[in-house]
């Protein structure tokens, strides 16, 4: 294992949650009643970066490694984006939890506060964009070019900023349903301890992946698109001022393709 690897990938992941902090806390800033358009514009512009990142950051090489190193390259991208999505599925039907905004629970009965179901929806959906980084870097070292680590590094930098309003996203409903600010500030930067260790987590296991690279990009892109589909780009055009979410949701794209196309 490259040492150079780990650290690489362990201070992505550090920013990458520390972005998710910083972002949680602009609550501390709101004074009174939260504008329903702020959560909006916030998810939308994080759900455009997220499919940017998807296409660009993670499908993209794995369709070029697949076409390199597989004879049906169809076979591991979208084998891999199904299980990606699968396995999103099958983590918000085991865990259970409670989107912002809703009031049924879902998943498994349990006796959890509504507080740590609201805590525990978020954080599930932060695991895939920790993946993401670690699988960006895994790869970079498996190619070795400079190109490469830096596509890693534009997705990384275009997930931190993304997690900056997705933070604030998740601390302001929480503000919202009574929550102090201060635990709802730290509700919302704990919910981006998973992205860290996700990327830790698929690194340590980078050796044992080469093979089977463009199943793992394919696997982070599809985990990826479940959250966006699923929750971000619902609930950024719930009620009232969906044309302003739609503009985030673009904007975000347009910000993550130049990025990738600057540096990756």
């Amino acid at each position: 294992m490259n040492n150079d690897l780990l650290l690489y990938t362990f201070l992505a992941g550090l920013f990458i949650f520390a972005c998710t902090t910083l972002g949680a806390a602009f609550v501390f800033f709101f004074r009174g009643k939260v504008k329903p358009i702020l959560s909006k514009i916030s998810l939308g512009f994080a759900a455009g970066i997220m499919i940017s990142a998807s296409v660009w950051s993670l499908l993209m090489p794995a369709i070029e490694n697949a076409e390199e190193n597989y004879d049906i390259p169809m076979l591991p991208v979208a084998l891999g984006f199904a299980f990606g999505v699968v396995f999103l599925i099958l983590l918000d039907k085991l865990t259970p939890h409670m989107h912002i905004g809703s009031k049924d629970k879902e998943g498994p009965l349990t006796s959890l506060g509504k507080d740590k179901l609201l805590f525990l929806a978020v954080t599930i959906h932060n695991i895939p964009e920790g993946m993401a980084v670690g699988v960006a870097f895994a790869f970079a070292n498996i190619t070795g070019t400079p190109e490469s680590f830096m596509a890693a590094a534009s997705l990384a930098i275009g997930i931190g900023i993304q997690n900056i309003p997705e933070g604030t996203a998740i601390s302001l409903p929480l503000y919202s349903n009574n929550f102090t600010k201060f635990k709802a500030f730290m509700y919302g930067a704990l919910s981006g301890i998973v992205e860290p260790i996700a990327a830790m987590t698929v690194v340590l296991f980078a050796t044992f992946i080469n093979t089977y690279m463009p199943w793992f990009l394919a696997f982070a892109a599809g985990a990826m698109m479940y959250v966006v589909v699923e929750e971000l780009i619902p609930e950024a055009h719930l009620g009232e001022h969906s044309d302003a979410g739609t503009v985030a949701v673009m904007s975000g794209f347009l910000l993550m393709m130049i990025l990738d196309l600057t540096l990756g």
